[in-house]
């Protein structure tokens, strides 16, 4: 089948302790780097490149002075306006989670930033403002078009990923940019924050010419503090002195193809700063109901219960010798039986649809339909709508029906729209019962811009950014704690709260939607025949007032008097 590139993630872990010199916290910095490759049920692959670096500094007080193998850009960024936590995704193309099962860490289409600023920072939005313009700057994405008319304050979705202390929903910020485009523009800059860059390690598969002939792709940047001390992600506290951060750039992809590249050595500073069991490593991802034949044999296998299923993950440590062949390359292949029928591919537990209905540019209706495909487990999920300014909304048109019965939200949150200020915001905490289809409907009006608001396409329409779905899905199989140091990368990004359930976040289709639109070739007709009447006009009046006319007498005298002057000029005499 074809493949299909997920995420690259990059893990930055910062620690610091009191009377520690830097030299120290350099040599206490980590990189690790894996790739997942995932045979999907439809027969495609699934490829997710990750990369964490652990950072030893203290953001809150300001005590950064090396920059060994984090990112400067990021960490004098981070510093600097008081970040928390950020999260960065740039993505082209939607995740089909019906069909190709849970991703690693899903994006919505576009471009998505999320931030927890400090306690201490005084003015969130002049920061948020700030930060959006420089990491505009860095990518080379259009983030500097992030302002109040998209950006919202959630009360109950996107709460800290990492160590937090409160979590005052005033210091966050959330917005979507969905007609973001993501291209090698915003590739290369990426690639420039890993240590080694696109020379050595795994990011030498990066391919540009080759990733972004996919359906699908996202590469993102997440940051956010940890324990030092525990390095579990459950850990509910942290002294003070054992407060650390973690930041990670993910990329994900989905191709066509194969993964091509020659992986001639790691990353040089990788066998140095790596940590646990697997430094740098590819897992080949096989499910218990699918059975995948990997070529060559695996040096170990490890078993890992992700996102409530128990799978075997094949091991390849690139750091041992004896893994290469002559050839220094090394080439996997892998086999295993492709569903002949859709009936037969597995169903997520958890996902959502989203489309509009209706007819005409006046009056519309956004619909979101909720799957809890769980045979006997009820579980409630957060809904999180965020709509331009330009729909607006009529709220006592919102209907929630499940199983053809009225499902009333035990919490709602709602923050009306104002023109041209900022959008709407509507927050809900839904209970999904046990296999079931929750539909929510709400109506909306379309405004007419003025005339410079419309976009240099206005006929494509205007895009929604998608609903964000937060939930605790329970797990048929019992969990164990995730140990950082112990496990896989891809196991530590969403901590499970417990051992009956693991944490989701799906994002629905974004929306185009028409809105009442003037005929732009109407001021071209008119300009074009106005001009053709002032040319006429004018210029017939023009050279009636400037020509100069001379009066011509008749002629007289004929053939007789030309005669005469003739024989007048050979006598030398003036003509008549």
């Amino acid at each position: 089948g074809g493949m299909r590139v997920a995420a690259p993630l990059l893990l930055l872990l910062l620690t610091a302790g009191p009377g520690r010199a830097d030299t120290g916290r350099a040599r206490r910095d980590a990189l690790r780097e894996e790739l997942l490759l995932s045979p999907l049920p439809a027969g495609d692959v699934a490829a997710t490149f990750q990369f964490r670096t652990r950072w030893d500094a203290d953001l809150q007080r300001g005590a950064v002075s090396h920059y060994r193998l984090f990112p400067k850009a990021l960490g004098r960024l981070v510093a600097a306006l008081g970040v928390r936590e950020l999260h960065l995704a740039l993505t082209q193309g939607f995740w089909r989670t019906r069909a190709w099962g849970q991703p690693p860490l899903q994006a919505p289409a576009g471009a998505e930033l999320w931030v927890w600023f400090q306690p201490t920072v005084t003015d969130v939005d002049k920061a948020w403002k700030e930060l959006s313009n420089i990491l505009s700057g860095i990518f080379c994405a259009s983030l500097n078009f992030i302002d109040s008319t998209n950006t919202v304050t959630p009360t109950a979705s996107f709460k800290p990923l990492g160590l937090a202390n409160g979590t005052d929903h005033h210091l966050l910020r959330y917005a979507v940019l969905p007609r973001e485009v993501v291209c090698t523009e915003n590739l290369t800059p990426w690639k420039k924050l890993l240590p080694c860059g696109s020379k050595a390690g795994l990011a030498v598969l990066l391919k540009a010419e080759r990733l972004f002939h996919s359906s699908y792709h996202s590469q993102a940047v997440h940051i956010r503090p940890i324990c030092r001390v525990s390095v579990r992600l459950r850990a509910p506290s942290c002294n003070t002195p054992g407060r650390t951060s973690e930041a990670f750039l993910a990329l994900s992809w989905l191709l066509g193809g194969k993964v091509q590249g020659q992986l001639e050595e790691p990353c040089p500073v990788l066998p140095f700063t790596s940590r646990g069991t697997f430094p740098f490593i590819v897992y080949l991802l096989s499910q218990e109901k699918e059975l995948v034949e990997v070529t060559p044999p695996p040096a170990s296998v490890h078993e890992a219960i992700v996102q409530g299923d128990k799978r075997t993950y094949a091991v390849y440590d690139l750091l041992s010798p004896s893994l290469f062949n002559t050839s220094r390359s090394l080439n996997v292949q892998l086999k295993w039986k492709r569903p002949q029928d859709s009936s037969e591919l597995p169903t997520p537990v958890l996902h959502a649809q989203r489309y509009v209905s209706g007819y005409g540019l006046q009056t519309g209706e956004i619909s979101t339909l909720i799957h809890n495909t769980h045979p006997y487990r009820a579980f409630p999920v957060i809904l999180l709508e965020t709509v331009p300014w330009y729909l607006r909304l009529y709220v006592h048109t919102l209907t929630i029906i499940t199983k053809g019965k009225e499902n009333k939200p035990s919490y709602i949150h709602y923050q009306p729209a104002q023109d041209r200020r900022r959008p709407h915001l509507l927050e809900m905490l839904i209970q999904l019962p046990a296999n079931s289809v929750t539909k929510i409907t709400i109506q909306f009006e379309r405004a007419l811009l003025k005339w410079t608001e419309y976009t240099p396409d206005p006929n494509h329409g205007f895009y929604v950014s998608s609903s964000v779905l937060s939930a605790l899905v329970p797990s048929i199989i019992a969990m164990k704690d995730v140990d950082v140091e112990e496990s896989p990368l891809f196991t530590s990004l969403f901590p499970s709260s417990d051992g009956s359930s693991y944490f989701v976040r799906l994002y629905t289709e974004p929306l185009l939607v028409n809105l009442p639109t003037p005929d732009f070739s109407m001021p071209y007709n008119v300009i074009c025949l106005t001009c053709t009447v002032v040319a006429v006009c004018y210029g017939s009046f023009y050279n009636l007032l400037t020509r100069t006319f001379h009066v011509e007498e008749p002629s007289r005298g004929g053939l007789a008097k030309r005669l005469a002057n003739i024989i007048r000029k050979f006598r030398g005499v003036p003509p008549l």
